[in-house]
């Protein structure tokens, strides 16, 4: 079992990070093999909306994303972990997922050579905001929610944090766990 990490946050070591960190020790122990990748430190340009991936499945844009387009299709599940800004995702996150279009044909489907690695993929997401209200993220978890409903992806769980200095939730225990525990049923369930 395959269970790739994906940070979007520009913060590394930060409250995003070591959230990801707990999701990914929790696959790890439950039997996973786990990869982590740090969006800041990648190539991903925006999507130009070419159209180009409509025919060929894939993106004619090169930079990073290609190679990460590989990750997620061996991966059997995804745990996205990314901090609110100015009340939505990272910019980092955002043009990583425009660019998950090339999965798709013209008439917003599977490429028919991605359908059997795509549908029902398990997707987890942890969301950090300042705001001690956690729902400051819920448009965060609308859109997974949404790409996961449309698209046939099994969303797992979410687990919403809130943390301001870098590091701050290292101190919740039970924060810590639920995003362990996330990590742990993207192996098992």
């Amino acid at each position: 079992m395959k269970v790739l990490g994906i940070l979007g946050s520009p913060r590394v070591g930060g409250n995003s990070d070591i959230l990801l960190d707990q999701a990914l020790a929790g696959a790890k122990d439950a039997g996973g093999e786990v990869e982590k990748i740090v969006l800041c430190k990648k190539k991903i340009s925006g999507c130009l909306d070419c159209q180009k991936c409509n025919e060929t499945g894939v993106c004619a844009v090169q930079d990073d994303m290609l190679e990460i387009h590989k990750k997620i299709l061996e991966a059997d599940a995804i745990i996205h972990s990314v901090p609110v800004y100015f009340w939505s995702m990272t910019a980092q996150m955002k043009a990583y997922l425009d660019r998950w279009c090339a999965f798709f044909d013209a008439e917003w489907r599977w490429h028919k050579a991605y359908r059997p690695k795509m549908k029902g993929k398990r997707i987890g997401l942890i969301t950090v905001c300042g705001d001690p209200n956690v729902s400051t993220a819920d448009p965060i978890v609308h859109s997974f929610k949404n790409t996961c409903q449309f698209t046939g992806l099994n969303l797992l769980g979410v687990v919403q944090a809130s943390a301001s200095t870098k590091g701050e939730v290292s101190k919740n225990e039970e924060i810590k766990r639920k995003a362990y525990d996330l990590g742990t049923i993207s192996v098992t369930r």
